[in-house]
């Protein structure tokens, strides 16, 4: 009997190849060929898999997106306590910025992906569609930090959550750039998230 092809798996290895090579050589270094020999796999198995480049990338970003999502949501189930609203801030935008060593491939392959989307409107959905839903989560961090009094319950959570993800981005581009070191990016990003709590924990 042939083997079974688990083709679910197959395009998650190949969509881990192309985060790889971007994250080594940029958007320009992903070709079928060189995709194919990441992944090992033949030529003829990645197109079987995907249509298109395009498509490829699609799922590759899609892939990268719900590793980010799901870090996020590990860190949250991981201190949800009815004090830790605070802490779950903390953690949940470091998370989300990358900042950490393990994070830096995921981080050079976000900003790769954000780079090229304005050339691509389906590129361009999937992470607007990333943001909304991390855009939510932050959110529903803030909410339930005034629901335990610990967050300013005069603060706007929806015009918060833009502007934390937005120096989450901001700073991972630091980071990346050699800006910041990551411990200085952290330190910059709790100092934000101080000024929303009713006592911080450094008098901002």
């Amino acid at each position: 009997m042939p083997r079974q092809v688990d083709y679910e798996d197959r395009r998650r290895r190949i969509a881990e190849a192309v985060c790889t090579l971007i994250a080594h050589s940029g958007m320009e270094a992903v070709s079928l060929r060189d995709v194919a020999a990441q992944a090992n796999v033949s030529m003829g198995a990645v197109q079987r898999c995907f249509r298109t480049k395009e498509d490829m990338l699609l799922f590759a970003l899609e892939h990268i997106s719900q590793q980010v999502s799901e870090r996020a949501n590990r860190r949250i189930a991981a201190t949800a306590t009815p004090e830790a609203a605070a802490t779950l801030l903390s953690h949940t935008l470091a998370e989300l910025a990358l900042l950490d060593e393990e994070s830096k491939t995921q981080a050079h392959v976000w900003l790769a992906f954000v780079t090229h989307a304005p050339a691509s409107e389906k590129l361009a959905a999937v992470l607007h569609d990333t943001y909304v839903k991390l855009h939510g989560l932050v959110a529903w961090l803030i909410r339930y930090g005034q629901d335990t009094r610990e967050v300013h319950r005069h603060l706007d959570p929806d015009r918060e959550a833009h502007t934390l993800l937005a120096l989450a981005d901001g700073l991972t581009v630091h980071v990346l750039a050699g800006h910041h070191a990551p411990a200085t990016a952290l330190a910059i990003l709790q100092r934000h998230i101080d000024h929303l709590m009713e006592n911080p924990s450094d008098g901002g």
